[in-house]
């Protein structure tokens, strides 16, 4: 027989085979429980997505979990004993290379200033930072405060001034503006008409901009730019037209029928053939930016990363490898290896030999990274965690994944079953007092003594503690970790395992922030220590 003959009988058996072998296989052409065809016009045409898994977002550098002893590395006589030794589990998870910057949080402003500058001012000043942290009554701060936050010689220096809240929103922003941008990458979505925004004084876009949209333009009467004397009208869009419309949410986008912003040129269809919003299992989301938890923050830190011999290094007191604060590699030896206070006015060194090299901060890339290729995870600035603090979560967090802070939220609806939008643009959420499980298991003593006692303790009875410690800050739900240690910091707090609090709403000069974000799916694939 011809051998061209014998090939092409030979070729629908094989496919024959290969399709019935598929079948039993795990894949996204056809079911493995019912057999069906996915994909399937002529049935259902249900679409299974493959290959969508986890997608490094800008920024971040991905770090498998693993097992490792969180707590303590070493004897401190007059440490708090809040963080005792003990094993436990982090999933795999993604971590901001470098601490949020100056430069970063002005690009936030930015964007707050060009959507609701004119319109909602306050939503602008609730998100700068304080730059009054850079007061100190017996010091000459003044150039910090006028010009840390804005001079461009700071920019890749870490955003300070920001409290926890601060933080978090920032973490919504940049999940909303990285979702948005992948939508207007792939053609789902068209760019936001940010020049709709501009005021304009023309009736006729002023009549076009009203008919097409459904909302009532606001009219201001101002002075003429070319005639002071005169004034004219200058009309803008409403800010309840921003807030439900302009502004993209994730979730906003994901759920609300009311909010449908379908203008790409490569929209998504149903089964049925009708335009759609995109899903999750289009794989284009990432999850969302957030703080990391204390305990992916503390393995963050050490990077335990194990060896050939499949071991970690026991005993590492800081996140660079050896124990001491000194370099000891060739070429910088006796190099400070972070940004911190040696003693008492001793900052930076002295003229001529200086060994960390700054006064106050130093930039977020200054110093060696860690073995997870992390930079400044000891000194320069603390960084908030997501967690309540309680000096007890030792004895009650859970062996994997370990949190205290949950508060299980669900979206908000109006008495139509329309989503409530927010003064920022976002969905609403609510939960009930069962919901809030921040205090849950807390045998912590110290969290439900009263310590705000006035200077003037006259008239105070039965004090469980000294009335005039002033110094004892009372712990609350609103108390939250943040660790690290800083350039106004002795080495002791550069240990990744030490941890202080501060209510969520306050801020410091030595508080930033870094975001992570979580993975789905498979463990991230295994790094290499730096050797």
């Amino acid at each position: 027989m011809n051998k061209t003959i014998q090939y092409l009988l030979l070729v629908p058996a094989v496919l024959l085979l290969a399709a019935c072998g598929s079948k039993s296989e795990l894949n996204t052409k056809v079911s493995n429980t019912t057999g069906w065809n996915y994909y399937d016009e002529a049935t259902t045409n249900f679409q299974a997505q493959e290959g969508v898994g986890n997608l490094t977002a800008p920024g971040m550098v991905p770090i498998q979990g693993g097992t490792f002893t969180l707590g303590e590395k070493d004897e401190f006589l007059t440490a708090p004993r809040n963080n005792p030794t003990r094993t436990i589990t982090v999933n795999s998870f993604y971590m901001d290379k470098y601490e949020i910057t100056n430069l970063n949080w002005n690009e936030y402003l930015n964007w707050l200033e060009t959507v609701f500058g004119t319109v909602a001012p306050q939503l602008v000043d609730r998100a700068r930072p304080n730059e009054k942290v850079w007061r100190e009554d017996l010091a000459y701060n003044d150039p910090y405060e006028r010009n840390y936050f804005t001079h461009p010689a700071f920019s890749f220096y870490p955003i300070v001034g920001v409290s926890w809240e601060q933080a978090m929103d920032y973490c919504q922003w940049r999940t909303d503006r990285v979702n948005e941008k992948a939508l207007i990458d792939a053609g789902v979505i068209a760019l936001p008409p940010f020049q709709e925004l501009a005021p304009t004084e023309s009736e006729e876009a002023k009549t076009a901009w009203e008919t097409e949209e459904g909302y009532t333009m606001v009219a201001d009467t101002i002075k003429s730019p070319e005639d002071p004397e005169k004034t004219v009208i200058q009309y803008r869009v409403p800010y309840e037209w921003i807030r439900d419309k302009f502004v993209f949410n994730t979730e906003k986008y994901l759920n609300d029928k009311n909010y449908n912003p379908l203008s790409g040129k490569r929209p998504k269809y149903d089964p049925a053939g009708n335009i759609r919003k995109a899903t999750r299992a289009d794989g284009l989301f990432i999850t969302s930016y957030r703080l990391p938890t204390e305990a992916e923050w503390e393995f963050a830190a050490f990077a335990p990363v194990a060896g050939e011999d499949g071991l970690t290094v026991e005993g590492k007191i800081y996140p660079w490898s050896g124990y001491y604060p000194r370099d000891a590699a060739p070429g910088a030896i006796a190099q400070m290896q972070a940004n911190f206070i040696r003693g008492r006015g001793d900052m930076m060194g002295v003229s001529g030999a200086l060994n960390d090299g700054y006064a106050i901060t130093a930039p977020v890339d200054a110093f060696a990274p860690n073995d997870f290729g992390l930079y400044n995870m000891a000194g320069n600035v603390n960084e908030w965690v997501l967690d309540v603090y309680r000096e007890t979560s030792f004895a009650d967090v859970t062996e994997y994944n370990s949190f205290r802070g949950n508060i299980y939220t669900k979206p908000m609806k109006d008495e139509n079953g329309n989503y409530v939008i927010d003064s920022i643009g976002c969905i609403k959420v609510e939960y009930t007092a069962a919901d809030d499980r921040r205090n849950v298991k807390d045998g912590d003593v110290a969290s439900l003594i009263h310590t705000d006692y006035p200077l003037d303790t006259t008239g105070v009875k039965n004090a469980k503690v000294d009335p005039t410690d002033i110094l004892a800050p009372s712990i609350s739900k609103n108390s939250r970790v943040y660790k690290g240690g800083s350039w106004n910091d002795r080495i002791y707090w550069l240990n990744p395992s030490s941890r202080r609090y501060l209510d969520q709403n306050k801020c410091s000069n030595t508080i930033g922030f870094r975001c992570a974000m979580s993975t789905l799916g498979d463990q991230i694939p295994s790094v290499s220590a730096k050797k």
